[in-house]
């Protein structure tokens, strides 16, 4: 999501501004709601992700901000297969195979 700047610039808000953040090579940090990362995440917890940019960044067992079809969530890699990346939740639920651009930052840290 993006609002307008009185100078007709766009300011990125939410999701939007985390990836952007991430894009440039920032670490984050936000609270994600629901319940299908826990225990292991737990809902509204705070995470911080540091960027992913290469295929070294991650392996099967982290946890990583990403897009599958048109949802944004902070899910498992359970599964890579060439260059795609398998992405469950913490209870099972598989929700598809992406490449690693629409995985955008891993979970360095968790905090209550």
């Amino acid at each position: 999501m993006s609002k307008k700047r009185a100078t007709g610039c766009p300011v990125l808000t939410g999701k939007a501004a985390y990836i952007a953040r991430l894009q440039a090579g920032e670490t984050v940090s936000f609270r994600e709601g629901g319940n299908s990362m826990t225990p292991r995440i737990k809902s509204r917890q705070k995470c911080t992700y540091s960027p992913v940019r290469s295929p070294d960044d991650v392996k099967v067992g982290d946890a990583v901000f990403c897009k599958v079809g048109g949802n944004y969530f902070t899910h498992l890699i359970t599964a890579i297969r060439g260059d795609q990346y398998q992405i469950s939740n913490n209870h099972g639920h598989v929700n598809g195979w992406i490449t690693l651009n629409h995985i955008f930052g891993k979970v360095i840290r968790i905090e209550d």
